[in-house]
This record gives structure tokens, sequence and C-alpha cells, in this order.
């Protein structure tokens, strides 16, 4: 065994499972380190990126952008990426343990989040996270999507509820110079949505959405954006988020100059309220509407109810209250928080001592919360303390013991950064012949057959 401090005679062999953002941030810190590192990105799917992949709207390209970055990381030579492998069924704890010195979980939150209120579980109530999932062509859910709702309900004041609204809403001949496989393109031609609603329990200025998202609303030439005057309040509390939040000052003056305005005549509408909380989805054996509560501001962000309810005439209910990540076996689970415990990133068991060489960044770490400039600095945190451990504690993975050979001998099929090359340049050339910069691949099979050439 060899002490960090004493130069070792071998990189540091570092696994980093989850192959989203904050796993790929924390493989460019380790990188970049005076420590050398072999590391290998460990990714349940077949395909790098995480939620960029499969969690941004497929129109918003510009958000993909940071896909060129990442790339730019996964191309270092001290990087390998490992596709299609799952924890906890292809690889356990103790294997990862054995073949190397320190592993960092990044598994993200890609679960939706509870809400507590009868008929959430009707047919017809569903998860904004697997509605999502479904139209940015993650393998592992339904190809299909049922669509037959005329009016659609959308709970939620984040970026994520303006997608799935701005989705819902929009014709699928514009969604068709996007990425979207032909499964997803098909599935919004049957959709039967004519008007979206938007319920945000607070008011506009309390909103989580940017103002970038907020504005795409309005360019579609089939939606009209309607912004209901009722529940659209501020008091001083919100007054003063404007004065002092330039992105609260932009929402409060998009949304401003929409309120109250008439449909043109669009074939479609979709419509922000404000102040409305849900209380109950309505319908014996599926969605045939939503109650809410009006609410009132209290002064301090906060909101109460007014005992006023509104029943809604909608078909289907969308939950977009924020994601959640999920336990994963062998460690320790917050489920109170959802997150894996952990103090700075550092892994604790369940008595709060250091579980040696374990630990966690992203999502999974702090919770489904902030931006990427949020990830990098909370990877830089977890890495930094995982290199203040490995200087005082033996490195334990043995040389000339390579993973791959272990997941050869279980028979797992992985893909490799070539792999990945493959596939990116076949949905390229799928685009080419459509004038769209790439199709997805959607079906797993397909795209292992396209990564892993036959022998």
């Amino acid at each position: 065994m060899t002490d960090l401090a004493s130069a070792p005679a071998r990189p540091l062999k570092i696994a980093i499972v989850g192959a989203g953002p904050a796993g790929i941030y924390a493989a460019d810190i380790l990188t970049k380190s005076e420590v050398p590192v072999a590391i290998d990105l460990i990714e349940r799917l077949p395909a790098p990126y995480g939620l960029v992949r499969y969690g941004v709207a497929p129109d918003h390209p510009r958000i993909k952008e940071i896909i060129k970055a990442l790339r730019r990381v996964l191309e270092h030579p001290d990087i390998r990426f490992l596709g299609n492998v799952s924890y906890g069924s292809d690889l356990k704890l103790e294997d990862l343990r054995h073949y190397y010195d320190a592993v960092i979980f990044s598994t993200g939150a890609a679960a939706d989040r509870d809400l507590d209120v009868p008929g959430i579980d009707l047919p017809g109530s569903f998860g904004a996270a697997d509605f999502v999932s479904w139209y940015d062509g993650h393998p592992d859910v339904t190809r299909d999507w049922p669509l037959t709702a005329r009016s659609v309900a959308v709970l939620g004041a984040g970026n994520v509820a303006l997608d799935v609204a701005r989705v819902l809403s929009k014709t699928a001949d514009e969604m068709l110079v996007t990425e979207i496989p032909p499964n997803v393109h098909a599935g919004l031609l049957r959709n039967q949505a004519t008007d979206v609603h938007v319920f945000a329990r607070r008011g506009p200025a309390q909103v989580k959405f940017s103002p970038l998202e907020l504005r795409e609303l309005a360019h579609s030439p089939n939606v009209d954006v309607v912004v209901h005057p009722e529940g659209f309040e501020f008091d001083a509390a919100s007054m003063a988020l404007a004065r002092d939040d330039k992105q609260v000052k932009t929402v409060m003056k998009t949304l401003n100059s929409w309120v109250g305005k008439e449909p043109t005549g669009k074939i479609h509408r979709l419509h922000l309220h404000f102040l409305e909380q849900p209380v109950e989805i309505l319908g014996e054996t599926a969605v045939e509407g939503l109650r809410t509560e009006h609410t009132e501001l209290t002064g301090d962000g906060n909101v109460r109810g007014t005992g006023v309810f509104t029943d809604w005439d909608v078909q289907a209910v969308y939950r977009a209250v924020g994601y959640r990540s999920t336990q994963l076996v062998d460690l320790p689970f917050d489920h109170r928080r959802h997150v894996i415990t952990n103090e700075g990133g550092r892994v604790q068991d369940l008595d709060g001592g250091q579980l040696a060489g374990i630990y966690v960044t992203g999502w999974i770490k702090r919770g489904p919360v902030g931006l990427i400039g949020h990830t990098k600095s909370d990877a830089a945190e977890t890495v930094r303390h995982l290199i203040e451990d490995l200087a005082t504690r033996p490195t334990t993975a043995p040389e000339g013991d390579d993973i791959c050979r272990h997941l050869d001998g279980r028979g797992v099929r992985f893909t490799t950064w070539a792999g990945w090359e493959r596939l990116d340049a076949h949905e390229i050339a799928l685009g080419e012949a459509e004038t769209r910069e790439r199709v997805k691949v959607v079906d797993r099979e397909d795209m292992l057959r396209i990564s892993i050439p036959e022998e």
C-alpha cells in the first residue's frame, strides 16, 4: 500500500458513479488537481450526460450547449466512460471498494417528489419527471404516452412546469425541428390538449421561472399565453424581491405585460394561475377535475389558505413540484431530505462516522436545488475532501486489476467513450437526413448494438 503524501507510484484509482454534469465536473476537478488520477465514470445508461440529455426539453438547444464543455472533459486521457453499468446489480459497493481507492456517487435526482393530495394516484395523474423522460427519449420509460385530455393541469412554479406546459401546448410539427425520436413525434400528433393550465400556490414574485424560460412561452405561433388577473398580487415582500433580485424583476415585468390579455384565437392556450394550491384531484376511475384553494400572501414570501375553493374541468394532471433522489444499495440514506447522508460530500454511516473512501456530489448530496454553477462548487468541495483524506489514508486498490475484466466476467455489455462516439455520429446522421441536428435513438438494445461493434 502507498501513502499519498509520499508520491504514489501509480495514479489514484477513482470511480465516479453517474455521468451527468455533477460526476463529470468532479472528474474534471480531479484531473486538474496536482494528484495523478485514473478515473472511471460509471453510468447506468449507455450514453453520458445525464439530465442534460434526458432532462432538458428538446426545444431548448441553447441549454444543451453545455454538452460541448462536458465532452471536452470526457475526452481527457485519464478518464474512461463505462456505460450501461448499473450500480446495485452489475456492481456492488464491495466491488467498487476493491477496484478503486475512492468512490464518488453522483447519481442525481430523477424521481418525482410526492404530492400528498387525494386522487393523486388516479389514472391521468402523472409525474412531470416521467413525462420529461418520455419526450426526451429515455430508454427505460414507455414508448407511448396518453395525450387524450383536452384540458390539462400542471402543478408547479418552476422551469420544469413551464417545460411540461410548453411541450403539451405546442404542435407536434413545431417540435419536429428538435431531436425528438419518431415515437415522441407520433405521440404529440395525437395530443388532444387545447388548454394547459399552470397552477402556482404562491404569487408571481415567488415563482422560480427563469426569465428565458418564461419568455419562450410566447414564441409559439400556435399558443396564446393567458395570465389570469385573479391571484396576480404583490405585497411588500414581493416588491422587495423585485427591487433586490434582477431575475425576479424581469419575470414580474414579463408577466405584467401579459396579465389580463385576451386570447387572440390561436389553436392552443397556455394559462398561468397564481395563488392557487391543489387540494384534491377529482374523479372516480380517472382524472375528471382538479380542486384548488385560493391562497393569500402573508407578507414574508409565504401563503396561507383562504377557504375559497375552485373546481377546474381537466382530464389530466401533471405534478412538477420537484425531483428527489432514490436510495442506493448499501449506502445510508436520509429519507426526509432524500439524499445520501453526508458531511461536505463525505458519506456518513448510521452512527455519524465517515464511510471511508466513499463520497457524494450533486443532487444526491445536497438535494435537487441550484444551477450548474452550484454543481461545480459542490464537486469542488467533495474533491477537496477526497484528496485531503487520501493524503493520510493508504491507497488500497490493487495494481493491474481492472474493473472491465470483472464486468466481462459477469457478462455485462458495457459501452465506452468510443462506443458513445459511434452512437453520437449515428444520431447526427439520422438528423442530417431530416435536416435536424440529431434524432435520438431510444431503444436500449439499439443503443448497445450501435455502440458495441460485433466481434
